[in-house]
């Protein structure tokens, strides 16, 4: 059956339909991981989002049990050059396609994804459309450019109540912004007892607990949209380690007098490099963000700039000078991708040893 993608400037991809049937519509981004399609699909930071990806075929090893991000993903729809049909691998319990009927995400494959990618580069994030091709064009366009795409993704994606995943080590608060599970593994990894709160917990509610740290997940859209994680920032930080990921960076930075644009077309793959600017070292990471942090409005006195984007020179991590708290952009949880940079984990684990001996 033939599909058809719309973009907002007009643009029209005729593809074949795979995957679930809904028409949908959403923000069109790209994605350059040549692995990895299924943890980039269950990713709730891709809320709302068409993604497309650059490698020519995906779904040749099919989707396990092992390597969701979400268990519910919340992406609109899947762009590929080709799919995989039968998919090969050990692990495999199901085909991507199958998958994606599943979970009622709509596919398009043999589109020229290249000449998409070309597109939103030069262009930027745009709104499309996903439509079956007998469809009415002009009134789906019409509805295209009419489309209002929503604001509150955070709290769309955030648990709702807290709940534990018990260890018998520190004490760390998760603040769910849209988190992946990898980040929960990680902290698992290291026996951290873990309790994961919604993303509009107060400050009181997870001081009350008495943790050792707080981790601020990743999450979808603009972390401008999030002010009542901004003003919590202020009240935890100085009497409680953080960490933040993500768009937990993002809400950091707004924490303190920083502030955050929105990119031409973002920060999605596997293979981008960054500096730790005190010792020079390059790590390979993992990334999917359409918001960073303005230098020009980092108070100097307030935070250290530490790590940055080889390619494009944008921030990439942020230490607080007076508090124990830092932040990055990219993903050290590594899901997937390189594993370069998981050492972050253990510096948190360190800084909240360093914490609990001075009380």
């Amino acid at each position: 059956m033939k599909r058809l993608l719309i973009l907002e400037d007009g643009t029209v991809f005729s593809g074949k339909a795979f995957g679930g049937q809904a028409n949908v519509f959403g923000e069109i981004v790209f994605t350059t991981s040549m692995t990895g399609y299924q943890e980039t699909i269950t990713d709730q930071s891709f809320n709302g989002q068409i993604i497309t990806f650059t490698y020519p075929m995906v779904g040749n090893y099919g989707v396990n049990r092992d390597d969701y991000e979400s268990i519910a993903p919340t992406c609109k729809g899947v762009v590929v050059k080709e799919h995989a049909r039968l998919a090969s691998n050990w692990r495999k319990q199901m085909t991507l396609d199958e998958f994606l009927k599943h979970k009622g995400i709509p596919g398009i494959s043999g589109i020229d994804t290249r000449a998409l990618t070309r597109k939103i580069r030069e262009v930027g994030t745009m709104k499309a459309s996903m439509v079956d091709a007998g469809d009415e064009f002009n009134h789906i366009f019409d509805q295209l450019k009419a489309t209002v795409l929503p604001t509150n993704q955070v709290a769309q994606v955030s648990t709702t109540k807290p709940y534990p995943s018990p260890g018998i080590g520190r004490n760390v608060v998760v603040i769910d912004f849209g988190l992946k599970h990898s980040i929960l593994r990680e902290l698992s990894k290291r026996q951290c007892n873990l309790t994961v709160m919604p993303h509009n917990t107060s400050a009181q509610a997870i001081l009350d607990l008495c943790p050792d740290g707080v981790m601020l997940t990743n999450g979808p859209g603009d972390p401008k949209d999030v002010p009542e994680a901004i003003q919590m920032i202020k009240e935890i930080q100085g009497k409680v380690p953080i960490f933040g990921i993500c768009l937990g960076h993002q809400l950091f930075a707004l924490a303190n007098g920083a502030d955050t644009y929105k990119m031409k077309f973002g920060h999605r793959g596997l293979n981008h490099p960054v500096r730790e600017i005190a010792t020079g070292r390059i790590d390979f990471t993992s990334q999917n963000h359409g918001f960073a942090v303005d230098e020009k409005t980092i108070d100097p006195e307030t935070l250290m700039v530490t790590h940055t984007e080889v390619n494009d020179g944008t921030i990439e991590g942020i230490r607080h000078r007076r508090y124990p708290a830092f932040s990055v952009q990219f993903h050290p949880d590594a899901a997937p991708g390189p594993h370069d940079a998981l050492h972050l984990f253990d510096e948190f684990m360190e800084m909240m040893d360093a914490g609990k001996e001075q009380d």
